[in-house]
């Protein structure tokens, strides 16, 4: 049985497939596209090749532009780390303190004893 994971994945990979070769076959070999617009003269030969090229370049102008922002935003927006000194400082301050003695009190009446697993016999 496919998981739904799967199958998800399954129909991504198939229409990147159909757009790649749709991409280009149309961008070496614009005149199939005769078949839904006529025969295509030598203008719009030009224009759908610029067009095929325009398009996934102004896409991934976006993308990287976009995630550009989104990193600056995030180091704009994130406070900066506490200075090494500091945390230095501090652990040496825990180290420092005394442990806090087991007095009467705060000792627990009885500690649990651990279970004995029964041993397993060997072959």
């Amino acid at each position: 049985m496919v998981s739904k994971d799967q199958s998800i994945g399954g129909v991504i990979l198939l229409v990147c497939a159909v757009v790649a070769v749709f991409y280009v076959v149309t961008l070496f070999y614009p005149s199939w596209l005769g078949i839904f617009m006529g025969e295509p003269n030598d203008n719009q030969i030009r224009e759908i090749r610029f067009w095929l090229i325009a398009v996934p370049v102004f896409i991934a102008f976006i993308a990287i532009m976009g995630i550009g922002a989104w990193i600056g935003w995030t180091m704009a927006t994130t406070p900066p780390p506490k200075p090494i000194e500091e945390i230095t400082a501090e652990i040496e301050e825990k180290k420092e303190e005394p442990a806090p003695e087991k007095t009467e009190e705060t000792k627990p009446a009885e500690e649990p004893q651990e279970e004995k697993k029964p041993e397993r016999r060997k072959k």
